[in-house]
């Protein structure tokens, strides 16, 4: 009789088996037939730095503002803005829509099929490129996030730091990316880590995977992936100013086309420095009132620390050059990032 081989003799196969009956079902995803390349992009885009539960929302509330990409190539910059305000990482949204208006300008609106045409689109790296070739077109495309880091470095025992451990990472995935459905073996790889290979409690007996695993074998899964010493962050300050005038409007300006938060909109506020600032920078002349509770906000490489000071005006004041008066409940229509929102949120609470 002929030997058959065992799960383990063929990783992607328990994977993949693993997958089809323990895949997390997502909004984007179609486990049986091709995913829509529109869809994959939107959401790839979306998950860089930010969390699962985080993006469905707004995937879907940009799926139903703008169905493909050619609806969203003909979006207005601040309306793109606006719907993306609370997600972090600005940059994402500014490239989102440079990346659609060159498919639907240079390609018809259909996204290129390989990984290298897709690579030369704007705002789209190395893994989305890949992501989008193998689960959108089927290519063979060698998928590397951070779940699949931790997986690949755990099952190979790869003790190089990361990123530096990158190409070793690679040549393991060489040899176990599945010429069919190598897109489900990419997400079911993204699966894998994030449900049960996690940083820190991997369910190592209810892995697919274990009996392969040479970390586990060790008793070490938690030793890897190994990662460098962390750098130390900037620890900034700044004061903001929220001022409401007799029509309950909120002076707005709008940040630099280029930088942390570009395009956004802010209350007015002083340059993000080590030291303290005064209210002898206030954008106006006002009773100014500095509140005790200062809004705390984590950047990747900013702890900063955003001092408020309120004031209501008693007659219309002309915006200054650069500003605007809006109407407070107008907000929702303004790209006012999650760090602005708080200070807002705060300042209006103290001004009654």
């Amino acid at each position: 009789m002929p030997v058959t081989s065992s799960p383990v003799d063929h990783p992607a196969a328990a994977l993949l088996a693993w997958y089809d009956r323990a895949g997390r079902d997502l909004p984007w995803r179609v486990k049986s037939g091709r995913a829509e390349p529109y869809r994959i992009w939107l959401s790839e885009i979306m998950l860089q730095q930010t969390t699962v539960e985080a993006v469905k929302p707004y995937f879907a509330k940009f799926l139903a503002t703008w169905p493909d990409v050619t609806a969203l190539a003909l979006a207005e910059d601040q309306a793109v803005m606006t719907a993306w305000a609370g997600l972090g990482y600005y940059a994402r949204a500014r490239n989102l829509l440079a990346c659609a208006r060159a498919v639907a300008r240079d390609f018809g609106g259909r996204f290129p099929e390989t990984e290298e045409g897709l690579r030369a689109l704007p705002g789209i790296g190395a893994y989305t490129a890949a992501a989008i070739a193998a689960i959108a077109f089927g290519e063979r495309a060698i998928v590397i996030d951070g779940n699949i880091e931790r997986v690949i470095t755990r099952i190979a025992a790869i003790d190089t730091p990361l990123p530096k451990a990158k190409p070793e990472i690679r040549a393991v995935l060489e040899g176990m990316v599945p010429a069919d459905r190598p897109g489900d073996f990419a997400q079911s790889l993204m699966d894998l880590g994030a449900t049960i290979c996690t940083p820190k409690s991997p369910s190592c007996l209810i892995c697919p995977l274990a009996e392969a695993c040479v970390a586990r074998a060790r008793g070490q899964a938690t030793a890897f992936p190994v990662k460098p010493a962390k750098k130390g962050k900037k620890a900034l300050q700044s004061l903001a100013f929220v001022v409401l005038d007799p029509q309950s409007r909120i002076l707005l300006s709008t940040r630099p086309a280029k930088g942390l938060l570009a395009g956004m909109a802010e209350v007015p506020n002083t340059a993000w420095s080590a030291g303290p600032s005064g209210l002898q920078a206030a954008p106006l002349a006002a009773d100014w009132q500095r509140l005790n509770q200062p809004v705390i906000h984590i950047f990747t490489h900013i702890d900063l620390r955003m001092e408020i000071a309120v004031a209501r005006l008693s007659a219309v004041t002309p915006a200054l050059e650069g500003m605007r008066w809006v109407d407070v409940g107008k907000l929702d229509s303004e790209p006012v990032p999650t760090l602005f929102r708080k200070v807002i949120e705060a300042g209006l609470r103290a001004l009654g």
